[in-house]
């Protein structure tokens, strides 16, 4: 599952400055959070309730060093398995400053198993990385670079996303950054769409910012997730809208604990 989780930080020149300076303050999570969604495929154009996310967010320690440790799961029930069989498992390590440091993807998407990994480090003010793929057929791919430029995993851009100050935003307002796997970079963005309500699965209506996150295809930026995060100082993944290899599927919070902030977006 590609997609998951996620996204942004606003200004450019914090994403991408012409020699990598990579920190970024954390106003929006804290060590403890712990987040949980229903997961909705659609099925011959019903849409039907195949499973649950849940995300989690601590202060860990890597190398020896404090870090952010967060992850991501997603698990289709014992009946949407008789379809089809989703085990996902994202985990990332980035540092207080919010840089990222590892990244790991498990993925049982069907019959198939993937393992990415990205290994960050910034000698001389630069990113060098190295990425490794395990493919379902059992082949190792290795891979270096060496970048100027801020490069980000699916799930550390989404940590930093929740920092962005959307202030003074307008519709269409795009922020561009390179996106990491076990074999690509990737160029994508994120596009501000302007604001709204939305009922989550725990019964609650918050209102959101909605984005959409689009990367380089064929020459052409495609959307793969719609995501709305609270429009508060937490910006919560409230839903998120995506466009999967074997058609779409949502995510609706169920519930939300440890956050930081008081959840000023409720619609009371």
């Amino acid at each position: 599952m590609k997609q998951l989780l996620f996204t942004i930080a606003l200004l450019m020149s914090s994403l991408m400055p012409s020699m990598a300076q990579c920190k970024f303050q954390n106003t929006a999570f804290k060590s403890g959070e712990f987040l949980t969604y229903n997961l909705y495929f659609n099925w011959k154009f019903v849409w039907v309730k195949v499973g649950n996310a849940t995300m989690s967010t601590v202060e860990n320690h890597y190398h020896g060093k404090p870090a952010y440790k967060a992850s991501l799961i997603t698990r289709t029930s014992s009946k949407a398995d008789k379809f089809f069989i989703m085990r996902d498992t994202l985990l990332c390590y980035n540092t207080l400053d919010l840089e990222p440091l590892y990244f790991r993807k498990g993925a049982q998407e069907g019959k198939r198993y993937t393992v990415d990994e990205v290994f960050f480090s910034y000698p001389s003010n630069k990113v060098h990385i190295k990425q490794h793929r395990l493919r379902h057929n059992g082949e190792h791919v290795h891979k270096e670079w060496t970048r100027n430029d801020c490069t980000y995993d699916m799930l550390s851009i989404f940590l930093r996303a929740r920092s962005f100050n959307p202030e003074g935003w307008k519709k269409g307002t795009c922020v561009n950054f390179p996106i990491t796997d076990g074999t690509h970079i990737t160029p994508a963005m994120i596009e501000y769409k302007g604001k709204t309500t939305v009922k989550a699965d725990n019964g609650v209506k918050y209102r959101c910012l909605q984005l959409a996150y689009k990367e380089l295809d064929d020459g052409k930026y495609k959307e793969i997730v719609r995501f709305f995060v609270t429009d508060d100082d937490n910006h919560v993944p409230v839903r998120l809208d995506m466009h999967l290899k074997f058609g779409s599927a949502k995510a609706f919070l169920v519930g939300a604990r440890g956050v930081k902030s008081q959840m000023k977006s409720v619609v009371k």
